[in-house]
């Protein structure tokens, strides 16, 4: 068995079972410092014909074995511990997982703005897709609850509902009625649904009473034990290790996966969610990440608020690139859509080249005009999943006045969101339409248009979205995670200065001083509603240039110290380099149609991000 943080650590083989793809990485220890040197994949394989997950992570292995020309599987086994004399075999193997569609939960509370929300949150911090959210003063019916519960077929349910000492009648009555509902697991019908009940204190022997015979119950503290004060850290310890107990164990080939691992397994987006808390915590700073796959978008935020870190992760669980893309061009509109392309194209043409895409969803853009059609998609799913984060990520909900429980089922949301974009200092994307984007500047592109970041960020990509396998190493040794993460894992793509406010297009925006670590002097102007990229790259040991920036902005636009201030902040250089976006925020669009089309094409030549469009599209 291995210790946390042992010094002699030098083999770590990690893998990521996705949904359709399983993908293998290798972390070796050169000298003194850890980096990933290969990588394998190969398609899941928990659905027939093979059933059995471990046939896929094997494949991914072998991979590995035959880029790096080493041995690490016996057969069916994996190699234990590493033996450098015939430089074979690892020291320990990890794994995560969103095979077979991931966890997959229900969470309840009995006021849907307060104990219902923080029971939410407390779920997608473990990892979780949440199917739906149910309260007492949810404007449904019991049968409509109960009816939702046998539909939907959760792993499993998170109860939650009062503040400690408080009332009970009303978290026993919802517990009530997911007894009643009696809903059957999705994978296996020979266990008990697990239940975690993290709700008021007082109430556990009434909930025991009332589901202990029907599911496998779980009592943890509290998620909102006063109106002030929330803690998810021990439900969501509890839902990781239930995912892992009674979940994964019924699927197929997962009792010998979790006999391999030298550590739980951990679901991915909780693994992922993990390797950005962590950074932004020894870093000290704040922190945004996304994830953007065929079906979903992840968003992750870990931000510091009142001297206190809080971390927190939103699903869209039906914006995404291939699968649910039709369903990113009704969530957004088709204008919205349009309105990124720097060419004419008939609304009819563009319907059918994404529908196409949902139908076929394993194609990749052959042209030129495809591609700007999927990145302008990008943009919207991306904008669409940061505005549903924002909507979650908020203070607490009532806690301004003490009321009593029939006062708080009338109370409206309240609570403002904790996302503060001049106060961001990283931003970080990943999935297949950032990471493997043509160029890096489409994705850093991609993201300012999306996140409109303000002030001054840090812009990164996810190499080869190793950021899964990252977050369950921080398990096992922090300095092999935080070593990869930085020197293997994360692309700089450089900084965004971009001043916060609007003003006539064409007027004075800023005036701006850059002292580069080259010993460059650059000075300038910009007008509103330019965009200007300045390359600005890495020195010779591959880490991004550094630099101070003085940028004074107009009078009605802020560059974070208020408006008309000047603002002196540090520049970080990139693989596209320093880019002044003088957009405004939010970012405004020419109401004429070829008027939108000179705009957009001179932002994209700004950033060098396509090459001319020749011969239509």
């Amino acid at each position: 068995m291995f210790k946390k943080n042992d010094p002699d650590l030098k083999v770590i083989l990690a893998t990521d079972c996705g949904s359709t793809t399983t993908k293998a990485i290798l972390i070796e220890k050169i000298g003194d410092e850890y980096r990933q040197t290969y990588r394998g994949e190969a398609p899941t394989t928990v659905e027939a014909p093979f059933e059995d997950v471990t046939k896929g992570v094997l494949n991914s292995i072998n991979e590995i074995e035959d880029l790096s020309g080493r041995t690490f599987l016996d057969g069916e086994t994996i190699i234990h511990p590493y033996n450098p004399d015939s430089n074979t075999g690892c020291d320990i193997y990890i794994s995560t997982s969103s095979a077979g569609g991931g966890l997959q939960m229900m969470v309840a509370g009995v006021v849907k703005e307060m104990t219902a929300e923080s029971a939410e949150r407390a779920a997608l911090g473990a990892g979780a897709i949440v199917m739906d959210v149910l309260a007492v003063n949810d404007k449904r019916l019991p049968h409509e609850r109960i009816e939702r519960i046998r539909v939907l077929r959760p792993d499993m349910i998170l109860l939650a509902g009062g503040t400690d000492g408080g009332d009970v009648s009303k978290v026993v009555e919802m517990g009530e009625q997911i007894t009643a509902a009696d809903p059957k697991p999705r994978l296996g019908i020979s266990y008990q649904l697990p239940i975690i009940f993290a709700g008021n204190v007082k109430a556990r022997d009434e909930i025991i009473k009332t589901m202990g015979d029907t599911f496998s119950l779980t009592i943890c503290s509290n998620i909102r034990p006063t109106l002030e004060h929330e803690n998810p850290w021990e439900a969501r310890g509890k839902i990781q290790d239930l995912f892992e107990e009674h979940v994964m164990a019924q699927a197929p080939g997962y009792n010998k996966l979790i006999e391999w691992c030298s550590a739980p397994i951990m679901p991915t987006p909780a693994a992922v969610g993990l390797i950005i808390r962590t950074i932004a915590q020894m870093e000290g700073i704040n922190v945004i990440g996304v994830d953007i796959g065929g079906a979903t978008t992840d968003v992750f935020s870990y931000f510091m608020v009142e001297g206190e870190g809080l971390f927190n992760r939103s699903v869209s669980a039906n914006l995404g690139m291939s699968y649910s893309v039709s369903n990113v061009m009704a969530e957004a509109g088709m204008d919205n859509v349009m309105r990124w392309a720097s060419f004419d194209i008939e609304e009819e043409d563009l319907r059918n080249r994404i529908k196409n895409k949902m139908i076929r969803p394993t194609t990749i853009p052959h042209l030129l005009s495809e591609l700007i059609i999927e990145q302008g998609l990008a943009r919207e799913a991306l904008r669409l999943a940061f505005q549903q984060h924002k909507e979650l990520a908020t203070g607490l909900k009532g806690v301004q006045q003490q009321r009593d429980i029939a006062d708080a089922f009338n109370q409206e949301s309240s609570g403002a969101t904790l996302i503060k974009m001049m106060q961001l200092d990283l931003l970080v994307g990943s999935g297949g339409v950032l990471s493997h984007a043509p160029r890096r500047s489409q994705a850093m592109m991609m993201m300012i248009d999306a996140f409109q970041p303000e002030g001054t960020t840090r812009m990164a990509v996810d190499s080869i979205f190793m950021m899964p396998h990252l977050g369950v190493l921080t398990e096992v040794h922090d300095k092999a995670a935080t070593e990869v993460f930085s020197k293997d894992c994360i692309i700089y793509t450089g900084t965004c200065f971009a001043p916060s406010g609007a003003m006539r297009p064409g007027e004075k925006a800023i005036s701006y001083v850059l002292e580069l670590e080259t010993g460059e002097i650059l000075e300038g102007e910009m007008n509103f509603g330019e965009i200007k990229l300045i390359p600005y790259g890495l020195n010779d040991e591959g880490l991004p240039l550094r630099g101070t920036a003085t940028i004074n902005p107009a009078r009605s636009l802020d560059m974070g110290e208020g408006r008309g201030r000047q603002t002196k902040t540090e520049i970080y250089g990139g693989v596209v380099g320093i880019v002044i976006d003088c957009r405004g925020r939010p970012i405004k669009f020419a109401k004429e149609q070829q008027a939108r089309v000179k705009q957009v094409e001179s932002w994209t030549q700004a950033f060098d991000a396509y090459p001319p469009l020749k011969g239509g599209v």
